[in-house]
């Protein structure tokens, strides 16, 4: 059974506090975009996960055997899989990678045991594997609170192309969040976001653009800042670090900007990705995400 496992970025990012069980409540405004890893699940003797990426863990690290064993524990099977990952999402790149993998398990799983699990089930598994799998599962535009546990999904209606930019050191989640320091933290509306992009509000896009763990990761990877910096004056509307980084977006309605801006940026990154955020089951959206070059994806 095939499974496409889609990016997402964090078009606004809130940590509104530090919570007493040592967790951080968030708002979020998370979106799928046109990039994906794919995997191949088959029955087998035993559990045996295949990549392109020779350095990914193969225990209970790996969000993809940790979905499964958990599923496991829950039901009971005996049966195994053999797994084929082809890895396109950069890790610790804020996109999701690790946990949109562990999404697509649990998908596949339910329906090729027909474990019968609904949405709510699902989200239960998925919460337990990482706090963005449970957005991963339907990765479908969505306002996100607490942990990453609770989404509101909405429909966007604001267009736009999007270069991503990854640079070559990647960020910790867990050391981004431990040295923020809240009291000069930067707190978006995210709100506002949403009502923004349903709206068809360009402008309210990018006056929205927010996200506090900027402050954190432009200290543990300078090179992020410098990358934001070289977006916006190459003439970009807009860029932003999605999630606890390192990928910077950008955001243009100019094919000749999106196109001149990947080829400045391509010297000086390790991933470059022209896209848009993933196609809605809408006739009128369009599809007009590129490749650049695979060999500077991963």
């Amino acid at each position: 059974m095939k499974q496409r496992a889609y990016a997402k970025i964090n078009l606004c990012l809130d940590v509104v506090c530090r919570r007493e069980d040592g967790y951080h409540e968030l708002e979020m405004i998370m979106a799928p975009v046109n990039l994906y890893d794919t995997l191949n699940f088959e029955f087998s003797d035993e559990l045996r996960l295949q990549s392109n990426v020779p350095y990914l863990p193969l225990d209970r690290r790996n969000t993809i055997v940790k979905a499964i064993e958990l599923l496991r524990e829950e039901y009971g099977f005996k049966e195994n899989f053999e797994i084929t990952l082809q890895k396109h999402i950069p890790t610790q790149a804020g996109m999701a990678g690790g946990s949109t993998d562990g999404a697509a398990a649990i998908r596949a799983l339910n329906k090729m045991l027909r474990l019968g699990m609904d949405n709510e089930k699902m989200v239960e598994i998925a919460k337990k594997v990482g706090a963005d799998v449970p957005f991963c599962l339907r990765s479908r535009p969505a306002f996100v609170t607490g942990i990453g546990e609770n989404l509101e999904h909405f429909r966007v209606h604001t267009p736009f192309y999007l270069l991503l930019v990854k640079p070559y050191k990647g960020v910790s989640t867990k050391v981004a969040f431990e040295t923020l320091d809240f009291s000069c933290a930067e707190h978006p509306d995210c709100r506002k976001m949403r009502q923004a992009l349903i709206a068809n509000d360009y402008e309210g896009v990018l006056q929205s653009l927010g996200n506090t763990l900027e402050q954190s990761a432009f200290k543990l990877v300078p090179q992020i800042a410098t990358i934001k910096r070289d977006l916006l004056g190459l003439g970009f509307d807009g860029a932003l670090m999605s999630g606890s980084g390192s990928t910077v977006f950008a955001l243009t309605r100019d094919p000749e900007l999106l196109e001149k801006g990947a080829a400045v940026m391509r010297k000086k990154a390790a991933f470059i990705r022209k896209t848009e955020l993933r196609p809605q089951e809408d006739p009128g959206w369009t599809n007009r995400s590129h490749q650049i070059n695979r060999d500077t994806e991963l």
